[in-house]
């Protein structure tokens, strides 16, 4: 499988998601699917500390215990845990991250990230306590998710020579679009950060399986969403762009989950496609997903989707 890089990390294109991890899947099926991702050439893992309340790192370090040069571990920290366990502030970012260390069962986090922006900390007081991570080797980059271009701005300028953000974490799919227009990706050209785009299948629209005039498969991520979050990705509207995605990968003989991971990773900001997988089928038919794919048809695609 092709790597990219994040700083100093090489990554397959297709990582794994381990949101599903201590939430749908328990320790032996988080590690199947870890298991199969590592056969079928994957080593970039990501997860977070709110991920299963806690277990999707636990699960996630079980798995790895015995293979951990074969992966790459990035984790996140700042969601709320409790009333207490939050935010970016440096004393916390210390805390969070030596529990994360610990759930995992490791000694360096490959990539920690900030889950979310924290309005109330200066983001280089949160820098600061990141940069003292990576001296003290417990992190050997660091990372962001869910800034927008300004703010990644804002972050570059508040390094300065100490370490910054190698990485931003933002959805980003041919359904959802933002990043190409709230200034992300040309940040990330500019400052040579590597893109991670999450629900890269958007909810599951796009693993090819929602088919035109059918209803959602009831074992589908979407038909367990509560009405007002899925309102927006079942309107008539997006219904439509999938269909008409559906038709073109029928008339290309490509099928749409290859697409929708292709068409992102033709974008050379991005470094690897983060997709959650609930079985080892899941993770290998990820895995096999990406191909080249011809301008023609990548102007495609995006016709279809704008």
């Amino acid at each position: 499988m092709e790597h990219r890089s994040i700083g100093s990390l090489s990554v397959s294109v297709v990582g794994v998601g381990c949101n599903n991890f201590g939430k749908r899947l328990d320790q032996a099926g988080s590690a199947a699917v870890v298991h199969a991702a590592l056969e079928s050439g994957v080593n970039f893992f990501d997860t977070a500390d709110v991920y299963g309340e806690t277990l999707s790192e636990t699960y996630l370090g079980a798995a790895l215990k015995t293979r951990r040069a074969e992966a790459v571990i990035a984790t996140k920290f700042g969601m709320p845990l409790d009333e207490t366990r939050f935010g970016a502030r440096p004393e916390y970012v210390a805390a969070a991250c030596e529990d994360s260390l610990r759930r995992l069962g490791i000694e360096t986090i490959d990539l920690y990230q900030l889950h979310y922006p924290d309005p109330q900390v200066p983001i280089e007081e949160t820098l600061g306590a990141l940069g003292e991570l990576v001296v003290a080797g417990k992190v050997r980059e660091i990372g962001c998710s869910n800034l927008t271009g300004a703010q990644l701005r804002a972050a570059a300028a508040a390094a300065n020579a100490g370490p910054g953000f190698v990485s931003v974490q933002n959805q980003y799919s041919l359904l959802a679009r933002e990043p190409e227009t709230d200034g992300v990706l040309e940040a990330c050209a500019e400052l040579e950060v590597a893109f991670l785009p999450f629900y890269p299948l958007a909810n599951g629209l796009l693993t090819g399986k929602v088919r035109p005039n059918e209803a959602v498969p009831a074992d589908s991520r979407l038909a367990s969403m509560p009405p007002e979050r899925s309102a927006h990705w079942l309107s008539d509207e997006m219904r439509e762009r999938v269909h008409a995605l559906v038709a073109l990968a029928e008339e290309v003989r490509v099928p749409l989950l290859s697409l929708a991971f292709s068409w992102l990773l033709s974008h050379s900001a991005v470094a690897s496609v983060i997709a959650g997988a609930s079985n080892p089928a899941q993770v290998a038919a990820n895995a096999a997903a990406p191909r080249a794919l011809s301008a023609e048809l990548i102007r495609r695609l995006n016709v279809a989707t704008s």
